[in-house]
């Protein structure tokens, strides 16, 4: 395993049982540091055991102006990036010792397949947390369900996406 494997799976040693928390740290770290999360100051990070993304509103992520709301592929993204790394985790989480060496390759290989996206409330808030729940996780691909809420927990927007590994 070389150094980049180590920093994207929170040194993993193969043989061995991972620790989640690492591994969940070490893979928000991983996107943290992805140039298109830094210049959008979009965050992931680990809350009661789950990764959840966290975005605060900023003048450059309006969509619309006369209204003053989140651009709906602001919201699109973060959906799209939650239910990703959260997928990634679960992987993790359900991975033996002896499996581990399927898993990185699984991770590191994990694409959207397709998404769809339900906008349910104006993108109005201070800042906004993303949230996803795995529906299916299989043996070639998996199906997320994520929720946007904004600072008042309201529902902003609703996805659900198909990912292969």
């Amino acid at each position: 395993m070389n150094d980049s494997d180590k920093k994207w799976t929170g040194s993993i040693h193969l043989g061995s049982k991972v620790d989640i928390d690492v591994v969940l740290k070490q893979l928000c770290h991983a996107f943290n540091s992805s140039p298109y999360f830094k210049h959008n100051d979009m965050l992931m990070r680990v809350v009661d055991g789950q990764i959840e993304a966290y975005i605060e509103m900023q003048p450059f992520m309006i969509g619309n102006v006369a209204f003053q709301i989140l651009h709906g592929g602001v919201a699109a993204t973060i959906l799209d990036s939650i239910g990703g790394i959260a997928a990634m985790g679960e992987l993790y989480k359900k991975a033996e010792a002896d499996e581990l060496p399927d898993t990185i390759k699984k991770v590191t290989r994990l694409a959207t397949v397709d998404m769809r996206v339900d906008y349910l409330a104006p993108g109005r808030g201070k800042y906004f947390i993303a949230r996803a729940e795995t529906l299916r996780l299989g043996r070639k691909g998996c199906t997320m369900r994520m929720t946007l809420v904004n600072d008042e927990d309201k529902p902003i927007a609703t996805a659900i996406a198909s990912y292969a590994y």
